[in-house]
Parts: structure tokens; C-alpha cells; sequence
């Protein structure tokens, strides 16, 4: 049985617990990125016609882990079934990659500064209620670890990862609640325009929805200045250290992690809100079926390379960002299967040129870069946001019977799998 449902939980492990959690975290990027190395090796070797996968891997790190060699005591030291299950994962990111309809880009290596994460299989997890707002989990070679219950697991355990962001440690589990996919719930449907300057405009709403500052001016204000002390700290270390980083340097950065963790969790905080109603109350939600990374990819640089027109484009990416309209997509993917409704992308070309009343189609309905839309044909006003939102539902409601109704789970609308589609197979590591 597969999981078919996530829940994630803030952990209070204690201080000897975060020790280990830590080392722990440094051991499996450690591993990840050995197993990376292994593997585009062998493709290199066979010209990329064949190489390794977990279960051979799997068998390796059982005879490093029996080698009396103290240059592996790292290995030894992390639990064997979270090695196996870094390998594994390892193996999905692989296929994911060869999966056209996934979008997954080739496995990378992972540096220092990326997100800790130990995962376990659901065999080694055991949990046990304390009382109505704590609960415990068993880690194998670490205990019980007591975290926060803040609802329900609602079926049975499959999977168990603990996770370190900007605020803290976290355990995520992957659950198997047997639900299948709700019926049709009847209800009228709707377009939905994602923006910057208006997070999102319902078709059958008067007025917008905007998404609250992520951060408090003065929040941002000491994001910035921490960014500018990172930066003096590291061209400090670099010409003086070594490119060592110092204590203070690796403060610095931690603040700034907790800063964007709490920035993350207030747009994941309405984006849930907004996609959750919006499946939760129509039969249909239209949005456009944009390609957010080709939207964000232009302009890109560094301080050492810069781009063309990097700051002149850094706004409109900073701003499609914050907004996440792939996230959005991703949620409604999933919560309209668990709500009864369907998903349909339309054609994302000139929606907000097209006039709902007389569906002429003109640029010049669109003057400038301004909010609104005047249409030279007929004369229809309004803003230009919410003549998107009609035509998008306008195409969707015309797509009707003719969408392919998804036969996916909840948990792999979730994921963003596809199903029924032949997997292909996968390419040289070496051949990007």
C-alpha cells in the first residue's frame, strides 16, 4: 500500500537528539552525493548504455558498512535503513528525470547549505499518542522523538522523514488512508487568473483576492541588510579565510534561513486557503496553463557573470515567485480530485485580450502596461484581470466533456506524477 496523503508535524527533539539529527543530515547528503558520483561514473564508463540503481547500490552499502575501515565510520553512523532510503529516493529523482511528462531536471548535487532531511521507511517508525496535543515517534538508533500534534494522521504510517528548515525540525509522514476519488459535486465552475499585482481574480467574483505581504517592511528591511552583511562576510572570507566561513558568516546565513522559512509559510498559508475553496466550492477551476520556469528563466546572472537585463527583470521574478503560481497549480492538481471538481488548464494566449462580450481579440484593447481593459470593438470596460478570469472560464467550460478525466490518486495528483503514460528510458547522467 502507498501512501496517498502527506502530514507534517513541528519536532522538539532534545539537544543530544538535534546533535545526532544534524550529523545525520551531513551523513545523507554526504551519501546522496557518493551515490551521484557513482553512478554518473558508470555511465561514463558504459557510454551511457548502462549503470547502476539502489538495488545494487543497496548491496554496496552493506559491504561499506561491514568494511573495518574507519574512514566509513560516517556511513556506519547513519541508520541503514535511512541509507537505503536516500538511495531509493536517489532512484525516483532519476526517473522522474526520464519522465517527459514529469519535468524534472537531471539530479544535482547537494551542497552544504541544502535542506537536512533523514528519511525512513514506515517499517522503522513506530508512534505513540501522549495526549491530545503531543505525540512521539521512534527513530531507529535515536529514540522517541516528541512532536506537536496538530491533527490527526488518519490512516496507516508509510513513510517517515525528518526535515530542518529556517525554523526548526519537522517530521513528515507519508500516509495510506484508502480514500478514492470523490464524486462529481455538482457545483457551478469558474476561471481563475493568477497575477502579481492581484494574486488572483475568481471569474464569478466582484473583486480580487490579494495575497498579504509575505514579509513586514521591517522584516524586509533586515532581510536586506543581513543579505549585504553575507556578502561582505563571504568576499571577507574569501580573501582573508580562505573561503572558510566563519561563525559569525554561518549566523548570518542562518538568519536569513529563518526569514525566508517564515516568508515560505505565510504563502503556502493562503495558498491553501485559495485553493482549497476554489475546489472546494466549484465543479470546474480554469487557470492558465503557463510555463513558469520559461518565465522566470530569462535574465539570469551573477555577480561574477551577469546576465542581460538582469535587474531590469528581477522584479517581475521576484514577483512571480512570491506568487507561485506552479504551487498553486500543483494543490489544485490534487484537492480538486479530493473535492469532486476538475482541473482544466486552457491555452494561456491572449485571455486578457479578448473581450468576454463580443470575443473579439485585439491588442489594442490593451494599452500600455495599465489594469485595464477597453475593447475597441464594443466598447466593453473593466479591469483587465478580471476579463482574463472570464475568458479562461469561457475556454474551460469549452473544453467540457472533452478532458481527460484523470485517473490518478490524490497522492499523485500531488506529486505531479503522470500516470499511463510509458516511462521511457533514462538517459546518460553524463549526457546533459
Amino acid at each position: 500500500m502507498k501512501a496517498d496523503i502527506g502530514r507534517r508535524y513541528r519536532a522538539y527533539p532534545t539537544p543530544e537528539q538535534e546533535e545526532v539529527l544534524v550529523r545525520w543530515g551531513h551523513h545523507a547528503r554526504a551519501l546522496w552525493n557518493l551515490a551521484l558520483e557513482h553512478r554518473m561514473m558508470v555511465g561514463r564508463k558504459h557510454d551511457g548504455i548502462s549503470w547502476v540503481w539502489a538495488a545494487e547500490q543497496c548491496l554496496l552499502l552493506t559491504e561499506i558498512r561491514n568494511d573495518p575501515d574507519d574512514s566509513v565510520d560516517w556511513i556506519r553512523d547513519l541508520p541503514a535503513k535511512a541509507g537505503q532510503q536516500v538511495l531509493r529516493r536517489l532512484d525516483q529523482a532519476f526517473k522522474n528525470w526520464a519522465n517527459p511528462n514529469h519535468g524534472a531536471t537531471i539530479p544535482t548535487f547537494k551542497r552544504r547549505g541544502t535542506r537536512m532531511s533523514i528519511p525512513f521507511p514506515g517499517q522503522a517508525a513506530r508512534i505513540r499518542k501522549l495526549n491530545r496535543h503531543w505525540t512521539e515517534v521512534h527513530v531507529p538508533k535515536l529514540g522517541w522523538v516528541r512532536f506537536r500534534l496538530s491533527r490527526t494522521l488518519g490512516g496507516e504510517l508509510r513513510s517517515c522523514t525528518l526535515v530542518r528548515d529556517g525554523l526548526g525540525w519537522h517530521v513528515s509522514f507519508g500516509v495510506h488512508t484508502g480514500s478514492d476519488s470523490a464524486a462529481p459535486n455538482g457545483k457551478p465552475g469558474c476561471g481563475v487568473d493568477f497575477g502579481i499585482k492581484v494574486s488572483a481574480w475568481v471569474s464569478t467574483e466582484s473583486t480580487p483576492r490579494h495575497m498579504p505581504p509575505s514579509l513586514t517592511e521591517s522584516e524586509l528591511l533586515r532581510l536586506k541588510t543581513l543579505e549585504h552583511r553575507k556578502a561582505r562576510q563571504i568576499t571577507y572570507a574569501k580573501k582573508h579565510n580562505g573561503g572558510k566561513y566563519s561563525n559569525r558568516l554561518r549566523k548570518t546565513i542562518a538568519q536569513i534561513a529563518t526569514l525566508k522559512a517564515r516568508q515560505a509559510r505565510r504563502r503556502l498559508d493562503f495558498t491553501h486557503k485559495l485553493t482549497t475553496d476554489l475546489a472546494k466550492n466549484h465543479g470546474f477551476v480554469g487557470i492558465e496553463d503557463l510555463r513558469v520556469l520559461n518565465m522566470t528563466k530569462s535574465a539570469r546572472g551573477t555577480t561574477t557573470k551577469p546576465g542581460t537585463g538582469v535587474r531590469r527583470k528581477a522584479a517581475l521574478n521576484r514577483g512571480i515567485s512570491d506568487n507561485i503560481p506552479g504551487e498553486r497549480r500543483r494543490q489544485l492538481a490534487y484537492k480538486t480530485v479530493l473535492y469532486g471538481s476538475q482541473l482544466r488548464p486552457v491555452p494561456p494566449h491572449g485571455t486578457s485580450q479578448t473581450c468576454p462580450q463580443c470575443g473579439q481579440r485585439d491588442t489594442r484593447s490593451r494599452v500600455g502596461c495599465g489594469r485595464e481593459f477597453a475593447c475597441v470593438h464594443c466598447g466593453y470596460t473593466d479591469h483587465a484581470d478580471k476579463t482574463a478570469s472570464i475568458e479562461i472560464e469561457a475556454r474551460a467550460r469549452r473544453m467540457g466533456d472533452t478532458v481527460i478525466k484523470s485517473t490518478r490518486s490524490p497522492r499523485k495528483w500531488a506529486r505531479g506524477r503522470a500516470t499511463g503514460t510509458r516511462l521511457r528510458a533514462a538517459p546518460s547522467p553524463h549526457a546533459m
